[in-house]
């Protein structure tokens, strides 16, 4: 919990408002208000279409209403609007069925409630900062009637001072016509409980879905492939490398003409070019130093997961993983700035800003975009104008200074080139080869492995966003996650060689594309997922699901892109560096 704590209080560094002090500390006293509130309201199979709770024309209870302000970044962003419920509900005190406010229905409410129990609209509550679940009404299809139900009963357990459990039944199905009239009540029931406060979230969890055997067998197939694949690369080293010394060992023993025949083979050939700078290095190393961010930050936000907890809270992990990227800034610009040092460049500043804006751009135009939709829908996804202001600000304010940091350190500590061949002048060109040899059919099938060994851990993530699942098992994401980039080190290295081999010298694209295709095959799986998997409709959860989907894809195959460039460059340096070239 300690860790937990402190984990809390960085988030709060970019947090926007302020705390209700009894949900932060999650301590009462007998009789002290217990705050009950209401969160958003959609259909059932479009999880992530949400609406505000009383867009329904639900009634608020009589105590006077108490404004909710967004404790974290992350909650504004995900779509938190928690209003008042406007119920008495007292520590420790039982509350007897009380009807708390009527509604009657006009034409207008009928037709609301009417289109909500058809396509069974869900929503969603807070006590103490415990989820619960209820659904709209029913619908009696044999009779062509509707029904909403119009009492809540609520069971609450204490443990000590702090409430550990919190369940709701729905009651009082109500008949849905036009001109009736309908009360809206609710009771509470408190009991002890000898639940601990720290383990009060496990019932949340499904371990029957997140069935560990299958997990441990994932992995298992996963570590065999990765045994596999770093053998095969082993092999490759060792032979390449056991052949040139032993052709070295009988130079003495050739003539001048057998020598040079005796090098005229192979990824000999390209040692003049082999490390000319890529094509539009700007570019490519601006994604480099983004990958290399992306990649500290997935790690940092798993293990601060791991430690902390942070999906028992709403919206910290979003807004952890918003803070770890502010301050791993220097990485990004650190990285970048040194291998556009390395290729030659010298529109440093013009590469530094591209660094900074290369993701946020990305993503901020795909949220807006997703915003004007949710917006039109007035959905309570659309994303607050203050948000958008505290994203803006974090960018300039906190990540283009370090960024700013991190470039001018590369540029001088790690900006000059140690090649172990000297680039020649003209570039050769580059001979035919088979087709299968050709860098687009390389970087299509890169991905296919890689993919193999996160496919089954994709499922688990893709239910827990898109169903109703809370993911938990980050220690089984963390051994995919690193099985993941042992996978693509070594796929890019078997690619990287072949390509050398067939005498072509374009490599670091090819290494980098080769890594990223793994993320064109996981929104190929989305594509699959979301049509077989998912009983989505309607524009705004299909471009929503698509788009975070892209996101998701896109950062996935930059940090797949840079890891694989990275061990290529290993490799090519390192092939070249033990072998006499002439």
């Amino acid at each position: 919990m300690g860790f937990r704590r402190l984990t809390l209080y960085f988030v709060l560094l970019i947090s926007v408002g302020k705390l209700h002090c009894d949900e932060h500390t999650h301590t009462y006293k007998d009789n002290e208000e217990v705050v009950l509130w209401m969160n958003t309201v959609g259909p059932y199979h479009n999880r992530q279409e949400t609406y505000s709770y009383y867009s329904l024309p639900y009634c608020q209870g009589p105590k006077e209403v108490i404004g909710h302000y967004h404790e974290t970044l992350g909650e504004a962003l995900q779509g938190f609007e928690l209003e008042y419920s406007g119920l008495s509900i007292d520590f420790k005190s039982d509350t007897p069925p009380t009807v708390f406010c009527e509604i009657e229905l006009n034409e207008e409410k009928l037709k609301a409630f009417i289109y909500a129990v058809k396509n069974r609209y869900w929503y969603q509550m807070f006590v103490d900062d415990l989820p619960i679940w209820g659904v709209v009404g029913e619908a009696d299809d044999t009779k062509n009637e509707y029904y909403v139900y119009s009492h809540k009963k609520f069971d609450l357990a204490f443990n000590g001072n702090q409430i550990v459990d919190v369940n709701m039944t729905t009651e009082g199905k109500v008949l849905l016509a036009a001109g009736a009239k309908i009360p809206f009540s609710y009771e509470v029931h408190w009991k002890a409980a000898k639940t601990k406060f720290e383990d009060r979230f496990d019932k949340y969890l499904d371990p029957n879905f997140f069935q560990h055997r299958i997990h441990w067998f994932s992995i298992f197939n996963s570590f065999m492939m990765v045994i596999f694949l770093v053998g095969l690369v082993s092999m490759i080293l060792m032979r390449t490398l056991r052949k040139d010394y032993a052709r070295y060992a009988k130079d003495e023993e050739m003539d001048d003409m057998d020598r040079d025949l005796g090098d005229e083979y192979g990824w000999k050939q390209v040692h003049g070019d082999v490390f000319r700078p890529a094509a539009k290095p700007l570019l490519f190393s601006a994604l480099l130093g983004t990958g290399c961010q992306l990649l500290v930050v997935t790690v940092a936000v798993i293990l601060f997961t791991i430690l902390g907890e942070l999906y028992t809270e709403r919206g910290s992990l979003l807004s952890t993983a918003i803070f770890v990227y502010a301050a791993t800034s220097p990485i990004n610009g650190y990285f970048g700035a040194s291998i556009y040092a390395q290729m030659g460049g010298k529109r440093w500043i013009r590469q530094m800003l591209c660094s900074v804006a290369l993701l946020p751009a990305v993503v901020c135009g795909t949220s807006f975009c997703i915003n004007f939709i949710a917006m039109y829908y007035h959905a309570s996804r659309a994303i607050p104008f203050g948000s958008m202001v505290a994203v803006a600000c974090i960018v300039l304010f906190v990540v283009l200074p370090l960024t700013l940091v991190g470039t001018v350190l590369g540029r001088n500590l790690g900006g000059q080139a140690d090649y172990p061949c000297r680039v020649n002048a003209v570039p050769r060109p580059i001979p035919e080869k088979k087709w299968y040899m050709e860098p687009a059919i390389i970087v299509s099938l890169g991905g296919v492995l890689p993919f193999g060994s996160i496919f089954i851990e994709m499922y688990f993530i893709f239910t827990s966003f898109w169903a109703y699942k809370i993911y938990y098992v980050y220690g089984f994401m963390l051994l995919v996650f690193l099985i993941l980039l042992v996978v693509t080190v070594c796929v890019t290295i078997v690619c990287t060689y072949f390509l050398l081999n067939a005498e072509d010298y374009r490599w670091q694209w090819t290494s980098f594309f080769a890594a990223a295709s793994t993320s064109g095959y996981v929104y190929l799986y989305s594509i699959y997922y979301f049509i077989f998997k998912t009983k989505m409709y309607g524009l705004f959860q299909t471009a929503f699901y698509f788009g975070h989907m892209a996101l998701f894809s896109l950062g996935l195959g930059i940090m797949c892109g840079t890891v694989g460039y990275v061990g290529s460059s290993y490799f090519v340096r390192k092939i070249y560096s033990t072998v006499k070239i002439d």
